[in-house]
């Protein structure tokens, strides 16, 4: 073969795929949510709201939840409550619906989590917590370093909204920050999951000025049409994400870049715990 011809074939070639940074997820990273930790709230005007259920951590709690969706009870209640740079609240304004068999008005809250084993530590204690990090199966959780563990009020959250007894939070009423990280809630309220999926559609939400943001009159409240589990859903319609797991080293160095980023960016050598990225993505 001449030297030509080889060049051409060498060119025609497909490139070989290039290597991933260290700090950037390979395949066996990526794993699926079950499909019964996923809740799917359908608002009005075809917006799609999807919450990943932190089942492990509040299981009291998800299990009321699977049967609030079981019992289709959110079916035409509402989003009645956005507050600026606070949350965005949904569910029965009114507070009189009866909740469905084998959901307790009262149970324990679940403030807290059993133990504090993330897969990844943060360099640097925070104001609310002495330490804090990323579980493997990618939670945001905190310590105070003597014995107490919890999940963290990031951006997204969602929380079990209660009266001032810590006992009434059922789960039919929930909430999410929608500006800045609600950390002062931490061990106040009882954190049952995260959106993954249509986050905009309620941190777009016109705010109300009635006071804590309680939408004064009806017709400003955003329907909601149903809410579902994934595994509820028909096969070939339901929803499927997978999560980045944090338990290997392209999450670690992912964490230290935002720690440490490369120059010109200038970094603090530490992060807060809402800072950093939990990623998600839709698989067919």
């Amino acid at each position: 073969m001449s030297t030509l011809a080889a060049l051409l074939l060498l060119a025609q070639a497909p490139a070989a795929a290039a290597a991933p940074a260290p700090h950037e997820p390979v395949a066996e990273d990526w794993r699926m949510i079950p499909d019964d930790e996923l809740l799917v709230m359908q608002l009005a005007g075809n917006r799609t709201v999807v919450i990943r259920l932190a089942a492990a951590y509040a299981p009291l709690h998800v299990a009321s939840i699977r049967r609030l969706a079981a019992a289709h009870w959110w079916d035409g209640l509402s989003v009645y409550r956005v507050q600026e740079n606070w949350v965005a609240q949904w569910g029965d304004p009114s507070e009189k619906k009866p909740l469905p068999p084998g959901v307790p008005a009262r149970q324990a809250p679940e403030f807290e989590i059993a133990r504090f084993a993330p897969a990844q530590t943060l360099a640097r204690p925070d104001p609310h917590s002495a330490v804090s990090g990323i579980t493997a199966d990618g939670w945001p959780v905190a310590s105070d370093g003597r014995g107490h563990a919890w999940l963290t009020h990031c951006y997204g959250m969602v929380n079990v909204a209660r009266d001032a007894d810590p006992m009434t939070g059922s789960g039919a009423e929930m909430s999410t920050p929608i500006g800045q990280s609600a950390r002062r809630l931490d061990r106040n309220y009882a954190l049952v999951g995260r959106i993954i999926a249509g986050m905009q559609y309620l941190s777009s939400l016109p705010r109300s000025n009635a006071p804590m943001g309680f939408y004064a009159d009806p017709a400003e409240r955003t329907p909601i049409v149903t809410m579902r589990l994934a595994s509820d859903i028909p096969a070939a319609e339901r929803p499927r994400f997978q999560y980045r797991a944090a338990d290997n080293p392209r999450f670690a160095e992912m964490i230290r870049r935002r720690e440490n980023p490369p120059a010109p960016t200038i970094g603090g050598g530490g992060i807060e715990v809402c800072e950093v990225p939990l990623e998600v993505r839709r698989v067919p």
